[in-house]
Formats: C-alpha cells, sequence, structure tokens
C-alpha cells in the first residue's frame, strides 16, 4: 500500500467516472486513514456517501466520508452550497456514534448557503418542465447556484452577522421569490435555521488561507472528496440533464482555491457496470430482467432520495471521456461483486451515429468475490473483465472494490 500512496502523491482528487454512485465514499474513507486532510470542494446535499463500518451504515451528504477518521482536519470548500439543517444533523449523528467532528471542521466563509426556499423552487421548476424533467432531487441545488451566479447568494459569513441583519437579508429575499415563484416563504424558519447554526458553526468558519496553510506551511496531505460524477458536469457532461455544478478535478480545485499544479493525482471511480438517476442518455442501459436483477444485487437506490437507479453496463468510451476531463492516475472498480452471478457480461464498447452500442461479451466468473482481498484469488475471468478495462482505457486499475464493508477492498501495488 504505501508504494501506491507515495506513487499518488500528497494531493489526490477522488472523482467519479460516471454519473454518479459510484462508491466514491468507500474509498475516501480507506484512503483518509493515509492523509492529513480531508476536503470537499463543491455540491451540495444532493450527494450521497454511504460507508459501512463494522456493521453500521453510516451515511454523508455534506460531511465527506473520510471524517469518520477521528483527529482528521475536515474542510467544506468555497464551491460547495450548504443546507445548514442537513448539515447540523450530520453533525449530531455523528456525535451520537461518539465521533467529534466540530473541533477539527473548517467551512471556507465563501460558501453558500442553500436555503430552505431553494427547495420549494426547485420543486416548482421541476415540476413546469412536465415531460421535459430533469430528474433533480429537488433538494435545491441548481436554484442556490442560481443565487451565486446572479450574485444574490447568501454565504456562510453572513453567520457572522447579528440576528437583525439576518432577518433583513432574508425578508429582501422572501419578498424577491414570492414575486418571481409565487412561492410563500416563511422569514421566521429560515431565520431560525440560521440562527441556530450561526450558534453552533460560527467557530468552524473559516478563510481560503487554511489550506495554503496546510499545503504550504505545515506541509500536510490533502484528500479531496469528489461529490457526483463527470458525466454530470454543467459543462462536461451529459447536459441539460446534469448537475449545477463543476464536477471535474478541475472543479474540485476550484471549489477549494487550490492551484492546478497541486494535484499530484486523481483517481477515477467507476462500478464494474453502470447506473444513472434521473433523465438524460444512458447507451448500455438494460431495460429488463438482468438491469433488475443488477439493482437489486447492488442495492441500487438513492442514498438521498431513495429512488431507484437506472442501471446497465460498463460503457468503455465513457470512462475514456472522464479520463480525459481529469487525468486520472489510476481506477477503482467498485462493486465487482455484484457481477458474480452473471452467465456474461456485457461491455459497451462504442456508439455510432444512430445511437447503437455494440458490446463485448465477457464470460462470467459464476462464484463469489465479496470479501476477497488480493486480486490472485480473483476467479481467471474476474481478472480478465479487469484487464479489459486497463487495457482499453490504458489506465490501471489500483483498487477494486468486493463488498460494502471498509476492508471489502482489493489494492493492487
Amino acid at each position: 500500500m504505501q508504494k501506491l500512496l507515495d506513487s499518488l502523491g500528497p494531493v489526490c482528487a477522488i472523482i467519479g467516472a460516471q454519473w454518479g454512485d459510484e462508491g466514491k465514499g468507500k474509498i475516501v474513507d480507506v484512503l483518509a486513514a493515509h492523509y492529513d486532510v480531508i476536503a470537499r470542494a463543491c455540491g451540495g446535499a444532493n450527494a450521497g456517501h454511504t460507508i459501512v463500518v463494522g456493521g453500521k451504515k453510516h451515511v454523508f451528504h455534506l460531511l465527506p466520508a473520510g471524517s469518520l477518521h477521528e483527529g482528521k482536519p475536515v474542510l467544506l470548500g468555497a464551491g460547495m452550497v450548504i443546507h445548514l439543517p442537513t448539515l447540523l444533523e450530520e453533525i449530531h449523528t455523528l456525535e451520537a456514534a461518539g465521533i467529534s467532528i466540530r473541533d477539527r471542521l473548517g467551512i471556507m466563509r465563501s460558501a453558500h448557503i442553500l436555503l430552505n426556499y431553494h427547495k420549494q423552487i426547485d420543486g416548482a421548476i421541476e415540476e413546469g418542465r412536465g415531460s421535459k424533467k430533469i430528474g433533480t432531487t429537488k433538494r435545491g441545488i441548481g436554484p442556490a447556484y442560481m443565487d451565486k451566479a446572479a450574485r444574490t447568494g447568501l454565504r456562510m459569513d453572513a453567520l457572522l452577522l447579528s440576528e437583525d441583519e439576518l432577518r433583513s437579508e432574508i425578508a429582501h429575499r422572501a419578498g424577491a421569490v414570492e414575486r418571481m415563484y409565487g412561492i410563500s416563504v416563511s422569514v421566521d424558519e429560515e431565520l431560525s435555521c440560521l440562527l441556530e447554526a450561526k450558534e453552533q458553526l460560527h467557530e468552524c468558519l473559516t478563510t481560503m488561507d487554511v489550506i495554503y496553510e496546510f499545503l504550504y506551511t505545515k506541509k500536510s496531505s490533502i484528500l479531496i472528496e469528489g461529490a457526483q460524477a463527470a458525466l454530470l458536469d454543467i459543462d462536461h457532461g451529459t447536459y441539460p440533464y446534469v448537475t449545477s455544478s463543476s464536477t471535474t478535478a478541475a472543479g474540485a480545485l476550484q471549489g477549494l482555491g487550490l492551484p492546478p499544479k497541486a494535484l499530484t493525482s486523481c483517481i477515477g471511480v467507476a462500478k464494474a457496470y453502470c447506473t444513472r438517476v434521473g433523465e438524460g442518455t444512458f447507451p448500455t442501459e438494460e431495460k429488463g430482467e438482468r438491469g433488475d436483477r443488477l439493482r437489486e444485487r447492488g442495492g441500487e437506490y438513492g442514498a438521498t432520495t431513495g429512488r431507484p437507479r437506472r442501471c446497465g453496463w460498463l460503457h468503455i468510451p465513457s470512462l475514456n471521456y472522464a479520463s480525459l476531463l481529469n487525468g486520472f492516475s489510476c481506477w477503482c472498480i467498485t462493486k465487482l461483486d455484484v457481477l458474480d452471478e452473471e452467465p456474461e457480461i456485457p461491455v459497451g464498447l462504442t456508439q455510432d451515429a444512430k445511437g447503437n452500442t455494440p458490446y463485448e461479451n465477457f464470460p462470467g466468473w459464476k462464484s463469489k468475490t465479496a470479501g476477497i482481498h488480493s486480486y490472485t484469488d480473483l476467479p481467471e475471468n474476474a481478472r480478465k473483465f479487469i484487464r479489459s478495462i486497463e487495457e482499453r482505457t490504458h489506465i490501471p486499475v489500483n483498487f477494486i472494490g468486493t463488498g460494502p464493508n471498509r476492508e471489502d477492498l482489493i489494492v493492487r501495488e
């Protein structure tokens, strides 16, 4: 493991290579033990990372999955839109499990606050799309970023204002929202949320200087947890069926205020098959019984919404596209064990002008890989499947997930 860690260097980003839900949280959790600082750069509570430790499930929406490691400083970057009640709930859940977080949590003052009315707007806009729905989580992410882009957003440094100043800020915004969308906004409810967060989080607020101090003064290693995935990027994803933030490695650096030269490695995370939530293209989608089987075996239901995910097969062109966007150093291929019972495993190779996808069918291994910790212990057909990914993407597979638990991971030097 140490040789691999040395090759990754001091600043490593974990980026999804598909449409999200690839299992980034697990590899972040494992690698966090070997890094000094854990950071989340972009997005909001539409992300859902699930970690299983000692049989206990932990679900994160705003805090990075590496937060489970006691004593590690945790940073939430300027590129995030933060729903304060959700963040406080996550903090309280960790504290109830005996894991302290507030004394090591830094929230950049320039991150934006996602207010409750952003959720109302999100739902109204989505309903107004009719048959052209995006499939948004209705967590208010898009409207919060709309306010950010319009330069009318409320940032985390608002928690340093007085109660009267906060009430004035909310009342002003509520009037504009009601006029534009016909939505009734409870100023008292919004203010109550802000005041609770002010009381509990004001000491967590920090400036951009903290990450430069970690990087240049303390020479700390930094693990960056991406949210969503490359194919959902607002600029480079399958627009308009994307999220509202920059989900690539470049977006992560922007969200944290790190210069490009600081990044020493980037791990691309992809399932051994593929899933998608919401609308949009999915060239290798399996709509029949096999797709249902993947969903049930893989537990493919959203950690944030509970929605069933669309399921299908690995798509090599998408992996190569994500690699071009991010400059992956290596792959983490997750949920290999979900394919254990498949007699054959299709892999999408290309896509022609008519949208047809030719496949290469790999023979299944029809034996248990769940819980295997050594690459050489994998069935031969499973190793052939992994090698084919390496050959077609020209990127090594250094991590392989073989189950939901923290320890169910193969590490290849």
